[in-house]
């Protein structure tokens, strides 16, 4: 009975200790990306045109084909960091006639080198 009483102050100690200190350690939490990464490098080698594999080979197979909207490829991207962060991305690309004819969402191409080479010229 005297050897329970001497390890009872020990383990409340440890007690009362866990609960007043501050988080040491932490579980490990890794970041979770969802979707097709999509950078302004990929973005930028579209040109108006391009055939539906040309696409497939620069962004990669879209996250969402609507059998509706089959001229329309949306492909979405999300990255939960460490911190409670969100790095969110979404980008459709939209074909007419099998070619693409335009590309709407968060990461637009850079203007063509050719354009912003060209002077403007006044009448």
């Amino acid at each position: 009975m005297r050897s329970v009483f001497r390890g009872l102050p020990a383990v409340l100690a440890l007690l009362l200790a866990a609960c007043g200190v501050p988080r040491l350690i932490t579980p490990y939490r890794m970041d979770i990306q969802q979707g097709n990464y999509i950078s302004q490098e990929m973005v930028s080698q579209l040109r108006r045109g391009m055939t539906r594999e040309q696409v497939r080979f620069v962004l990669g197979t879209p996250l969402l084909a609507d059998i509706f909207h089959a001229d329309r490829w949306d492909y979405v991207f999300y990255r939960d960091v460490l911190g409670g962060v969100r790095e969110e991305r979404k980008i459709a690309v939209v074909f007419e006639d099998g070619k693409l004819a335009r590309i709407d969402g968060d990461v637009v191409p850079a203007a063509a080198p050719e354009a912003a080479a060209t002077p403007e010229r006044k009448p």
